[in-house]
């Protein structure tokens, strides 16, 4: 089927305002924070107690107080459909006591002057606790309120047969977002309530001007908003699929970072220089105590590197620290699969906390790679990969990474589906990149390698 005369039509952003759950958390956070800065200057008037030199402790707890809250999941909470009293509950004492647990192990470390009364066991209770009780409360409100609650758009698909399943599919490899439902022209007019439809560029409009398509057009566009599957996709997954991407798709020169003096471009390479050096001395312990504990495992290599593509698909030698019992000099690659026995002891616990990876602070520094981008892949492997998945080579456009989007949003790649998976967040955060998202990744993938939940 070949684009309408209505494709010109549908091209619209949403203004819509869907839920998501990263807005939750900025409103929750935002509710905490406030719930702390009246809280403690409150406990300061009532004891008569004053805040000068307090100031730097205060900031300190709160500080804490909201990393760990996120760390430990309570924030994760306003993402479930249901919440049992007593989860919640359990969460909140845990982050009440964690807190309190570490800023005495702080207290003990700095040893402040005893004027200091902030860090104090019981002006930490005093203050705290109260703090804890409004999270519950913001927790349990934000639930109920018509903030959250409010009347989501229904998502709506006309499409032919074919694309329908590609994009239902999509959905399907992120089932905690609202799927769309496949209608036809006749029902998305008759549908009433606010709507988003996603309308495929291949369907034919007849040429009169009374059609289901033009009626659509006069709606208001802030309860019915007309866009493409591919846009729906991008702005609701937060990712972009290989299989709904046209060819051709976007060039290299569309990109906006791609421009020569490009401002977010040059701070991402000092950001990466500055960040390596300054990880690299402070993980320099860790690393030398687990080169140490992988000789003494087996006696081999501490060091392991591999070839991987990176830069327009140029060859480099990565650094990682070895996790794997060694191999033969010429066996083939392989997927690393769930409970693959390849892996020894002591690189189970390097790769759930990523670990292995810190080695390769020193592509960074060497320009080979930057802190955040792709994966690296070996060139063995995308071989087939570029055979099968469309796009596949696009995402040598920009420096791999430690880290980066795929790695954050999606499990660990074990086959071509999942590379086409993680393929699909790499396209996003090419055309999406910027310094908030990158900041947002680092951050993310410090929560993973705290919670030692990578793989």
């Amino acid at each position: 089927m070949t684009a309408g005369p209505g494709s010109r039509r549908i091209q619209r952003a949403i203004p819509v305002k869907l839920a998501h759950p990263r807005h939750k958390l900025i409103v929750c956070a935002s509710l905490d924070l406030i719930g702390l800065l009246i809280l403690g200057p409150g406990l300061a008037t009532l004891r008569g107690l004053s805040l000068q030199g307090q100031i730097g402790w205060l900031i300190t707890t709160t500080v804490l107080y909201l990393l760990l809250g996120w760390l430990l999941g309570t924030y994760t909470v306003l993402e479930w459909r249901y919440l049992p009293c007593r989860i919640l509950l359990q969460r909140l004492s845990l982050h009440l006591s964690i807190t309190l647990a570490v800023v005495a192990v702080l207290h003990w470390l700095v040893n402040p002057p005893l004027d200091i009364w902030v860090v104090y066991r019981s002006s930490q209770v005093i203050w705290l606790l109260p703090a804890t009780l409004w999270s519950g409360l913001v927790r349990v409100g934000l639930r109920r309120s018509d903030l959250l609650q409010r009347e989501e758009p229904d998502l709506l698909l006309i499409a032919g047969d074919e694309e329908a399943h590609r994009v239902l599919a999509a959905w399907e490899k992120t089932p905690k977002r609202l799927m769309p439902r496949r209608v036809t022209p006749e029902q998305a007019v008759s549908h009433s309530g606010p709507v988003v439809l996603a309308v495929s560029d291949r369907i034919q409009e007849p040429e009169d001007h009374h059609s289901w398509l033009e009626e659509l057009n006069l709606r208001d566009p802030f309860n019915y908003n007309l866009t493409t599957p591919l846009a729906l996709a991008e702005r609701q997954l937060e990712r972009l699929p290989p299989n709904l991407l046209p060819e051709p798709w976007v060039s290299y020169g569309d990109l906006p970072w791609t421009a020569a003096f490009n401002l977010q471009r040059q701070l991402k390479r000092v950001a990466d220089v500055l960040i390596a050096f300054i990880l690299l001395m402070l993980t320099m312990p860790i690393v030398l105590l687990a080169a140490l504990l992988i000789w003494l495992e087996d006696h081999g290599p501490i060091v392991y590197t591999q070839e991987r593509s990176g830069w327009l698909g140029r060859p480099f030698w990565v650094l990682k620290l070895r996790t794997m019992k060694v191999a033969p000099h010429h066996a083939p690659a392989k997927w690393t699969v769930q409970g693959d026995q390849r892996i020894t002891c002591i690189g189970y616990w390097l790769r759930r906390s990523r670990l292995d990876e810190l080695p390769q602070l020193l592509n960074v520094l060497r320009g080979e790679m930057s802190l955040i981008g792709p994966r690296p892949e070996r060139p063995e492997l995308e071989r087939e990969l570029e055979a099968r998945i469309p796009h596949y080579r696009k995402r040598h456009w920009m420096q791999p990474g430690l880290s980066g989007w795929a790695q954050v949003c999606a499990p660990y790649a074990a086959s071509i589906e999942d590379s086409e998976l993680k393929l699909s967040y790499d396209l996003y955060y090419i055309k999406h990149f910027s310094t908030w998202m990158d900041l947002l990744i680092l951050l993310r993938t410090v929560k993973t390698v705290l919670k030692v939940a990578g793989r």
